[in-house]
């Protein structure tokens, strides 16, 4: 590889996929002072926002502390230097928002949708590049499709207009071996920088970021002591130092990164996450990492074991957006044991 090909840009979306871990419930000072502390360190891209993207906030998956329009003001008006991203699932956000978030000063918009139905950014993509704007697309719950269908919905997105495109590992699935295979195959099919997006389930998110970086990714996502839903994200401030190592160039200051994430671990969250045990069950069963609180709640309630609620869920493929799914899982699990201890009472008796 040449110098100029090891440049790798880092996207930090702790202000946005970190909202999952506290139940979107970031203020205005936290927003404020990390957006700072992370423009100080020279992240070239902040993304801000509810956690599931802009016009998501809903009794469904949780109200904000704050508004969209409030967030972007103030995190845009905290980044002199730093890029400001936001993110949108089709379905919560609309084109209204994406040309509010643009008013806003957003740089950089990116869209996800499911890893195979790539249909639903067409208008999104198209509306972003008619007002002149940059537009990414992320595959999401990439683990649910081959390398060969992930570099062919790479390349219809990039036909609507998407500058970059790539894969969130969503689920915490996959091993370094399953993310370059992923990434060789759409970096070979497409002309546009390529993304990962790493979720920690397993423990592997800095070493699947390594590889996705070695096998042709240049946008790598990040989170300042990993903060995200369930297991949370690829750490921030390990994969830089990681990378230098390796022989890549991020361009960001190590101290003032560490500063930040100190800044992070102390405002943002309670505690950073953890590979706890329906983190690993998730991660593994390919479910969601953002349906840890609603499956704990809901299993909870119903005396069921969440364990075999994730399990349930990744085999009906259930992906993000549906949530509901989730309490029908719980009541036939728990139909299901009433009925079991049913007939064992039945059997006593006899």
């Amino acid at each position: 590889m040449t110098a100029a090909s090891r440049l790798v840009t880092i996207y930090d979306p702790t202000l946005r996929d970190g909202q999952h871990a506290v139940r979107h419930q970031l203020g205005v000072a936290a927003l404020r002072g990390y957006a700072q502390a992370a423009d100080a360190a020279g992240v070239p891209v902040v993304e801000v926002g509810h956690g599931n993207g802009l016009g998501a906030s809903s009794l469904q998956v949780g109200r904000a502390a704050v508004g969209d329009d409030v967030m972007l003001s103030t995190v845009r008006e905290a980044l002199p230097h730093s890029r400001m991203a936001v993110f949108m699932l089709p379905g919560w956000g609309t084109s209204d928002d994406l040309r509010k978030a643009v008013a806003h000063g957003a740089d950089v918009l990116r869209i996800g949708v499911h890893c195979t139905e790539t249909s639903l950014a067409e208008r999104h993509l198209g509306f972003l590049r008619e007002q002149d704007a940059e537009a990414q697309c992320v595959l999401m719950m990439s683990h649910m499709a081959t390398p060969a269908q992930l570099a062919e919905h790479a390349a219809i997105v990039v036909g609507y207009g998407a500058q970059a495109v790539g894969i969130m590992d969503s689920a915490g699935h996959f091993l370094p071996a399953d993310v370059s295979a992923r990434i060789g195959a759409i970096t070979a099919a497409v002309g546009v920088p390529v993304i990962f997006h790493g979720h920690n389930n397993l423990g592997m998110a800095v070493a699947n970021s390594v590889a996705a970086a070695e096998a042709g990714a240049t946008i790598l996502d990040a989170c300042a002591r990993g903060f995200g839903a369930g297991a949370g994200n690829t750490q921030l401030e390990v994969l830089v130092p990681v990378l230098e190592r390796t022989g890549f160039s991020t361009g960001i200051d190590l101290y003032a990164l560490l500063d930040a994430a100190e800044f992070a671990e102390r405002e943002l969250m309670p505690a950073p996450p953890v590979t706890g045990s329906l983190s690993i069950v998730s991660g593994l069963a390919g479910v969601f990492s953002g349906f840890k609180h609603q499956v704990l709640d809901a299993s909870v309630r119903a005396g069921v074991d969440p364990r075999d609620v994730f399990f349930e869920l990744g085999r009906r493929q259930a992906i993000a957006g549906q949530e509901d799914m989730i309490v029908d899982v719980v009541a036939e699990l728990g139909a299901r044991q009433l009925g079991v201890h049913g007939v064992r009472a039945q059997e006593i008796g006899a």
